[in-house]
């Protein structure tokens, strides 16, 4: 597989992200990482585990499973070779069973979809936490268009996240739930594991230099009140206003591409 375009590629338990975004960590790694091809990752903890050249995978560090780790390496590929476009959606339950939920009782509560995850994912820059930045490709498209049109205007859009697949939606819960918040707390201000727009790579949430990230505030700014101008025309929505029909509470940052127009 030839690596050459900037994508992500996902399978049910490793994805596989080009390796010269990425330094290494550990100076012992810095030669194997700089001839790689890709780096893999597991999708449970987002630890990379492997880099891929051409063919030959090499371990990061010493492998417990090396034929299982193999095996789904082969997966990853046969997915993104195979003209699938989204992952199936086994594994969410017992993501869900962790933190007590039902997911039709969630979805018939909450008026959410499960949203599928894309196989592959289009690089669309870096965030401004300097993380590279995923999304579906007519969003990517569609985000380059918008903030260089927000740029002419001496209005700058900043990217503070995209893509974000379901464990990764895990790891905030778990993060919030040991800093003592109950799984009702987190759901008013983030969707369940395989609920969030954020699966779809269509979502994004928007910043401006100098504010901070995700905060309410943002609605007072000059990059909010173009956006409500102008990411209609782009294709672009605000998915949480104050009062949604969700429960969520008010995201003025969280915009989702719904398609349309991309001039």
């Amino acid at each position: 597989m030839n690596p050459p375009e900037f994508r992500l590629i996902n399978g049910l338990e490793l994805d596989a992200v080009p390796a010269r975004l990425y330094r290494a960590r550990a100076n012992s790694h810095a030669r194997q990482l700089a001839s790689a091809d890709w780096l893999l990752r597991e999708r449970s903890n987002g630890r990379f585990f492997a880099t891929m050249t051409g063919s030959r995978i090499q371990f990061l560090h010493r492998s417990p499973a090396p034929q299982r780790r193999l095996d789904a390496v082969a997966e990853v590929l046969d997915a993104a070779d195979g003209g699938i476009t989204h992952l199936p959606l086994s594994g969410l339950d017992p993501l869900l069973a962790e933190l007590g939920m039902d997911a039709e009782a969630y979805g018939r509560q909450t008026g959410l979809a499960i949203v599928a995850e894309p196989v592959q994912l289009e690089y669309a820059g870096r965030d401004c936490f300097r993380r590279p930045l995923w999304l579906a490709y007519d969003a990517a498209k569609a985000w380059t268009r918008m903030r260089s049109a927000a740029a002419v205007q001496d209005v700058r859009l900043q990217a503070i996240s995209g893509y974000r697949s379901a464990h990764y939606q895990m790891g905030i819960f778990r993060r919030k739930i040991a800093r003592g918040m109950t799984v009702n707390d987190i759901l008013a201000v983030n969707a369940a594991p395989g609920f969030s727009e954020h699966h779809s790579g269509c979502a994004i949430d928007i910043g401006t230099p100098g504010e901070p990230a995700a905060m309410e505030s943002f609605e007072n700014t000059d990059a909010f009140a173009w956006l409500q101008r102008h990411a209609a025309a782009y294709g672009f929505r605000m998915s949480y206003p104050r009062g949604n029909a969700h429960g969520i509470s008010y995201e003025p940052w969280h915009w989702f591409w719904i398609g349309g127009n991309q001039s």
